[in-house]
């Protein structure tokens, strides 16, 4: 009988000690696993930002090419105008000095 509660006994002590190292595997892998999530939003966030950075980037480019396209086309515009006054300045001022004069 004494041979049994010795069994027994030894038996409740290596469960208590796998109880023990589970809990302990259990802890290890709990913080492993913080670990790696906290890698991983790290990454995420980094990536992230670049991803923005470069977006932001692109679009500061397309739209300065849109500003200096849009200057452009003023510029032309400008030079017909003055392209065309040049031209009829004299016909518009004696229209105009014609419409005055007749009322």
């Amino acid at each position: 009988m004494d041979t049994v509660i010795d069994r027994l006994s030894d038996i409740e002590k290596v469960a208590g000690s796998v109880m023990d190292d589970a809990g302990v595997r259990k802890k290890a892998l709990a913080k492993e696993m913080e670990e790696k999530t906290a890698a991983f939003d790290q990454e995420l966030e980094r990536k992230t930002a670049e991803r923005i950075s470069q977006i932001q980037e692109q679009m500061e480019r397309e739209m300065q090419e849109e500003l200096d396209k849009q200057a452009s086309d003023a510029k032309a515009a400008i030079a017909r105008l003055e392209e065309t006054y040049e031209k009829h300045h004299k016909a518009y001022a004696q229209t105009l000095f014609q419409n005055m004069i007749k009322e």
